[in-house]
């Protein structure tokens, strides 16, 4: 039997408005709602990520995280 998906933590999270656009333009694509897609993102992290070119986009944003907050 399926697991009854059941959204009990709720997060303020901080994002910038590109990966706001990005979220909502997967959820609706996936027909979810937000909270939904960033359940399914992060339980199913390793499968809809590439650990090397998610390692080297970190690489990159880390990079670049100082210039963006100003």
């Amino acid at each position: 039997m399926p697991k009854r998906l059941r959204l009990t933590r709720r997060r303020n999270i901080a994002m910038s408005e590109d990966a706001y656009r990005r979220l909502r333009r997967f959820s609706a694509e996936a027909g979810l709602d937000e909270g939904e897609a960033l359940s399914f993102l992060f339980e199913n992290f390793e499968s809809v990520t590439d650990g090397d070119a998610l390692a080297h986009r970190l690489r990159l944003f880390n990079a670049e995280l100082e210039a963006r907050k100003r």
